[in-house]
């Protein structure tokens, strides 16, 4: 007898619930048509399906997408860096009380107390006639962020073997949910041939048909569940093993909206304006944003930065803040539409030269009109550098282009031989944006605000000015 097995996923929703009643359609249709044929399957997420991006995500700490999950009947989902790391310690460590659904994490350990009671290492789950599948999952490694919040992410190669040696034995067919990324899973696939699927994500990538690495299938959806992954994997019961495996994603921008999930997302779209709702300042003035020049409020927030994280100087790039304050009153809705980044605050150590380099290349018309996307940032272009306690000095060539004259610390020009704390964004400590930046030896990371958290700081001691 030959039976085929169906494993339905999503990957790297970020909180994008324009298709969200989509996607619902889409996986309730599929559940439907494996329950009319009798034929065993699941429901994955393979992680970052919420970013703090999204009010309801905000407002709730994450517990709208897990309710979102479990009205869709997902059986198992692994976490990604946006669950890992841009929530505090107690939020993650609450985040799946409720889920109705296994949490597979294989390398995600808690450093200060014991492990919460949703997370597991592996999982084996059998068919309808008795394939017994075996369920890893892997995490990214961010440990300087996840050290700081109380977890430690173990390395995935030590973590595979060791729940392989576990599984082996026992199961029949082996997947692997992977919030690593495309190399590493290619990387995996061909280290572990063990491994029959890898369902993965972290790098967007969208696989329409699967890969095959060896003997292992892997296969991605992309980002935002524009497209909804499906895996096959069929097993010949007299032979005793798999003799087909086959992974497709599917557009699901057209369907039709589930009715239900548009209800529901509606009504935790209304809760979630009532919790942002409280205010912050009653102003009477329009603070005005610029991406492309230094604005009061922007040169006060990155005040607010340098003292906050007692620094030395301090910068942040005008594209932070999307859209001008109202007058009016100024809500926790507000702030997070205007600077919904989870972004971290950040401290590096430059020495005067390195210091001055940077300062000039983020005043560079490239870096300033770059449309970042990732590491953090949620805007439409990186804006000016604003600067604090620096005094940066610029003029214009003869063809309209800026340049940096002279950068003072304290009145005196930057001195090579010394050090100082820089404070930033966290983004320009990832890549290749502000390289002096990202290769700094001495990184001081603050877990776990937000840099809007010190927005909202600088609100409150605009109004007292």
């Amino acid at each position: 007898m030959k039976e085929t097995v169906h494993f339905y996923y999503t990957n790297d929703l970020h909180s994008y619930f324009d298709h969200w009643s989509q996607v619902a359609t889409f996986i309730k249709n599929k559940q439907h048509e494996s329950k009319e044929k009798n034929e065993s399957s699941w429901t994955i997420d393979i992680g970052d399906h919420l970013d703090r991006v999204h009010p309801i995500t905000e407002a709730t700490m994450g517990k709208a997408n897990v309710k979102l999950m479990n009205n869709l009947g997902y059986d198992f989902v692994t976490i990604g860096n946006n669950e890992g790391i841009t929530l505090s310690h107690q939020n993650l460590f609450h985040l799946y009380d409720d889920a109705q659904f296994d949490v597979i994490c294989s390398n995600l350990r808690c450093t200060i107390s014991e492990n919460p009671h949703w997370l597991q290492t592996s999982k084996i789950v059998s068919s309808n006639h008795g394939i017994k599948i075996g369920i890893i999952g892997l995490t990214a490694r961010f440990n300087p962020y996840y050290h700081l919040l109380g977890w430690d992410v173990q390395p995935p190669y030590e973590v595979i073997a060791k729940e392989l040696k576990k599984l082996e034995k026992e199961t029949n067919i082996i997947v692997l949910l992977s919030h690593l990324g495309i190399n590493e899973d290619q990387a995996i696939a061909t280290k572990f041939p063990q491994i029959d699927c890898i369902i993965g994500g972290h790098t967007h990538h969208l696989l329409r048909t699967g890969e095959m690495v060896n003997e292992t299938i892997i296969t991605a959806a992309g980002k935002h569940c524009s497209f909804v992954g499906e895996v096959l994997l069929t097993w010949d019961h007299e032979k005793q093993q798999l003799i087909d495996k086959q992974a497709y994603t599917t557009n699901i921008t057209h369907l039709p909206k589930d009715l239900t999930t548009e209800q529901r997302l509606m009504e935790l779209k209304e809760e979630a304006d009532l919790i942002l709702s409280k205010k912050i300042i009653h102003t009477d003035e329009r603070m005005k944003v610029n991406w492309f020049k230094e604005t009061p409020i922007m040169k006060k927030f990155t005040e607010k930065l340098r003292v906050w994280t007692d620094a030395d100087c301090a910068m942040l790039n005008a594209g932070l803040l999307l859209d001008d304050f109202q007058p009016g009153n100024i809500t926790y809705k507000d702030v997070h539409r205007i600077c919904p980044h989870p972004i971290n605050p950040c401290v590096v150590v430059l020495n005067g030269d390195e210091l001055l380099e940077v300062v000039r290349a983020s005043l560079s018309k490239q870096l300033m009109e770059l449309e970042l996307k990732g590491f953090g940032f949620r805007g439409e272009m990186i804006g000016r550098m604003v600067f604090a306690n620096l005094d940066v000095q610029t003029d214009f060539h003869p063809n309209g282009l800026e340049f940096v004259k002279a950068v003072l610390f304290n009145g005196e020009p930057l001195d090579s031989d010394k050090k100082y704390k820089v404070a930033t964004a966290d983004t320009f400590t990832f890549g290749r944006l502000l390289p002096e930046i990202a290769k700094s030896e001495v990184k001081q990371l603050f877990l776990p605000e937000l840099i809007r958290e010190l927005l909202v700081q600088t609100l409150l001691e605009y109004e007292q000015d």
